[in-house]
């Protein structure tokens, strides 16, 4: 089939009550090369222009930028702009079954599957410690001999249906054992509690940040700019490799989910983060375009 073509622009704007002298960031704003994810084209505007400007991959194998501008600055603006081509990711119905205890253990006697990846994500990470609360609250997807798939499957459904989409309910630190007690929150959220779910039961799970393609209601036009970077989950298996679930919308990922970078949870994967000197105050504004070409 014909892959989904897609613009993507993402603009963060940093306005300061009074110049910034010096600034030093890092951003993850590089869409990731996948069997089913081509980047097109790519590009990283940074406005004032950087004194210094590094691209290389981290860890994780995304695309990072560090740079720093040396100068007084009242604005800080940076526009990721990427064409995609999305296809369909592999049918996870089509592996060999296998029992989530199975899966676990796998992982465990050979921790060097895919590099040491899945092993490292099994681990506690710095805004998914480990959560003897989490662990509780899942341990109902977690039927003794259950296959993995349908396990996960669940898991991720019971996030969908019991906690309730609510922006400006949490904060980017909010702690997954509060999000589990007060039933709400956002995407991030909903990614950091199947996380501690499923590493708490010993399956290896990472965070994946990106873009979801939304659909405006019936009659209306699409409008520029009110999209938002999206978070869902990847869950291995050694039968099924990684698989990707979206708590939020209680679904696999599939064409509309484009992927921008991957790691322990949203800390390593920050859209763009760093260190100022001055400023007095800042206003950060966000604006995401996902269209269709």
């Amino acid at each position: 089939m014909t892959p989904a073509r897609y613009r993507v622009e993402h603009e963060t704007r940093y306005a300061y009550r009074v110049p910034v002298s010096q600034s030093w960031q890092l951003a993850h704003l590089s869409p990731r090369e996948l069997r089913w994810q081509q980047v097109r084209w790519h590009e990283l505007r940074i406005e004032p222009e950087p004194d210094e400007r590094h691209d290389r991959r981290d860890a994780f194998g995304n695309g990072t930028t560090h740079f720093s501008v040396h100068g007084p600055h009242p604005l800080l603006r940076v526009l990721m702009s990427c064409d995609v081509d999305v296809s369909d990711r592999p049918d996870p119905r089509q592996a060999t079954p296998i029992a989530w205890e199975a899966a676990r253990d796998a992982v465990r006697s050979d921790p060097a599957q895919d590099g040491l990846a899945a092993a490292r994500m099994a681990e506690p990470s710095s805004l998914v410690p480990w959560s003897d609360t989490a662990r509780s609250w899942a341990a109902a997807s977690f039927a003794p001999g259950r296959d993995w798939l349908e396990t996960v499957s669940d898991l991720m459904h019971r996030i969908h249906v019991e906690f309730a989409f609510e922006p400006g309910a949490t904060t980017v630190t909010t702690k997954v054992d509060e999000v589990i007690a007060q039933k709400s929150g956002v995407c991030q959220d909903f990614a950091h509690v199947m996380l501690a779910g499923l590493r708490g039961h010993g399956l290896p799970a990472r965070y994946v940040s990106g873009y979801l393609l939304t659909h405006p209601p019936p009659g209306r036009p699409r409008l520029l700019g009110v999209d938002a970077s999206h978070a869902w989950v990847a869950a291995y298996s050694p039968m099924h490799g990684w698989v990707e679930f979206d708590p939020t919308n209680d679904m696999l990922a599939d064409r509309r989910h484009i992927t921008l970078a991957w790691g322990g949870d949203f800390a390593d994967v920050v859209p763009l983060r760093g260190v100022i000197l001055g400023g007095r105050g800042q206003k950060m504004t966000t604006a995401v375009s996902v269209i269709p070409k």
